[in-house]
């Protein structure tokens, strides 16, 4: 019990500090641009809790949901097949690298020009920016999988799907998972960005509009819909990981406590 009231503290102490510090400075010295807490809670209950949750902020969190699967289903599978194959990926690694490099905003004009302001398009447009983290930490991760484990696998006649599936996917886990940790906020930012551009729906294009008609307050409420997105999906992220890799962190805790 005492655990968890302290590890609730360390949660809450920096949020609650920071909104005491934002509600003082706004009453001490108003700005218009700048609304205060309790304004800004009216302002999201009024603006976010009805039609806008079908229209704006549940297409967001579908392009979003769907880029991002398409992002993780691809990446695994070209980081699998380039991470076991020594040729194609030395044979990749140039383009990789290239379109890694390249910030996925600029290729909105120009994908806008080849699919028109499409939900696909902005969906495409997630997952090329999302891919990169998984692709690359899958490949990393299929590269440094145990080398006494291989040989163990190839000693009992384990090969093939059976080998990928029971040494290669749980050995190169633990590093894909963190290339799903990189991609998410990836793909937040990009299903925002994609939004502002020639939409008519969405939380990127309601907090432009807002923006432009100096809504202040609609938009800072607004800014407080994506924050609160993100960290949800952080949480459910968090505990759908230590489902799946119970078996690492157990044995990191383990080797802390060693």
């Amino acid at each position: 019990m005492k655990k968890s009231l302290i590890a609730l503290g360390f949660t809450l102490g920096l949020p609650v500090l920071l909104i005491a510090l934002w509600w003082i400075s706004t009453s001490v010295s108003p700005n218009f641009f700048v609304p205060t807490p309790p304004e800004l809670v009216v302002t999201f209950i009024d603006t976010w809790i009805g039609p806008r949750i079908w229209l704006d902020v549940l297409p967001s969190i579908g392009r979003f949901l769907a880029g991002v699967t398409i992002a993780v289903v691809l990446g695994i599978l070209l980081g699998v097949l380039v991470g076991l194959n020594r040729g194609l990926r030395a044979f990749t690694e140039p383009v990789f690298e290239f379109f890694r490099a390249l910030p996925p905003p600029i290729l909105i004009p120009v994908l806008m020009l080849l699919f028109g302001p499409t939900d696909w398009m902005k969906v495409f447009i997630i997952a090329l920016a999302a891919i990169w983290p998984v692709l690359l930490n899958t490949v990393e991760g299929v590269r440094g999988a145990d080398s006494v484990q291989s040989d163990t696998s190839r000693s009992y006649g384990i090969s093939g799907f059976n080998r990928v599936r029971y040494q290669i996917l749980p050995a190169a886990s633990p590093q894909i998972f963190a290339g799903i940790r990189q991609s998410l906020p990836i793909g937040l930012m990009l299903m925002i960005i994609s939004e502002m551009f020639a939409s008519s729906s969405g939380l990127g294009f309601t907090v432009i509009q807002f923006q432009r008609r100096f809504a202040i307050p609609e938009m800072w409420s607004g800014i407080l819909v994506l924050g609160l997105l993100g960290y949800f999906v952080a949480v459910i992220f968090r505990i759908v990981e230590r489902r799946v890799l119970r078996w690492y962190h157990r044995l990191k805790d383990l080797e802390n406590a060693a």
